[in-house]
């Protein structure tokens, strides 16, 4: 597992966020995947995210396993009950994907099926009890497993958010660890000054923080998220070096080599990109870096 084998050396590790197609047509996803795979520990694959209908996370991290390239799976709470978290779980370890994330997920309202109903059967906390309850040999039922799942798991944190407390922050994130969470992934993070609060709350050595790095496509979704996503803060300063820029795309991918190039000096373990259907600008970012 070359992520798992990052954490432990202290190499920096790069996971690419690599969203499942809305349709059956994965060539364009596994091509993307595969410009770039040389150059990163592992492909972080959405469950569902925003609440858009796609091809689960399931089925999009067993297409790159095959072809050899490590994945993080995103298992999310709100979309299944416990038997088919259980059971996904299951299959996942069967198919060689080994690197889990759970998060709560988006509410449905916010996606393209309005009108769908969440589950949420277990909680996020209790759903990273489910998983130390299965590498023990056992379901939640009790009942003995007939061969064992091993993961390295890893979440959420809010840490860096506008607008949180760090001290919030650090108890939901130390309950999470003790129930068996390895690494911590925050929200885009376009500011590192805002994660700093949280971060003299914590053992930088011991506790393993993944921010996001989010790839702007257009001064227009800079002005959106600023004004509109309340959790997301830009740099006034941000806004207009890309209101200023003649090639505007590639001066947002400076923006997000830079925010990564910050991110390492800082003595992050690693760091998530994310480019929210822009994964041909992967290579662009990578080869930055």
């Amino acid at each position: 597992m070359a992520l798992q084998g990052k954490f432990e050396t202290g190499e920096f590790a790069i996971i690419a966020e690599m969203e499942p197609p809305k349709g059956v047509n994965v060539a364009a996803t596994v091509s993307h995947a595969k410009r770039v795979k040389d150059r990163v520990a592992a492909f972080l694959i959405p469950e569902m995210s925003h609440a858009v209908m796609r091809m689960s996370a399931l089925g999009a991290a067993m297409l790159l396993e095959r072809d050899g390239m490590e994945t993080v799976m995103q298992m999310c709470c709100r979309d299944r009950n416990r038997l088919a978290l259980q059971g996904d779980l299951l299959a996942a370890a069967a198919c060689r994907v080994r690197n889990i994330a759970v998060v709560d997920g988006e509410d449905a309202s916010y996606g393209d099926h309005h009108q769908a109903r969440a589950v949420h059967d277990v909680s996020l906390l209790e759903l990273l009890h489910v998983m130390q309850t299965l590498q023990s040999g056992r379901d939640m039922s009790g009942v003995e497993l007939d061969g064992t799942p091993n993961f390295l798991v890893g979440s959420t944190t809010h840490a860096g958010a506008k607008g949180r407390s760090a001290e919030i922050e650090v108890e939901q994130m130390t309950q999470r660890a003790e129930a068996g969470a390895r690494f911590f992934i925050t929200p885009p993070l376009f500011d590192l000054e805002l994660i700093r609060p949280f971060l003299r709350r914590v053992d930088r050595e011991r506790t393993i923080i993944l921010p996001t790095v989010l790839l702007l496509k257009s001064l227009g979704m800079a002005r959106y998220i600023e004004r509109n996503m309340p959790h997301i803060a830009i740099p006034p300063e941000t806004i207009d070096r890309i209101q200023k820029a003649g090639d505007k795309a590639r001066e947002c991918v400076r923006i997000a080599v830079e925010l990564t190039a910050g991110i390492k000096a800082e003595g992050f373990k690693g760091v998530v990109l994310s480019t929210l259907g822009w994964e041909h600008k992967l290579p662009d970012i990578v080869e930055g870096i």
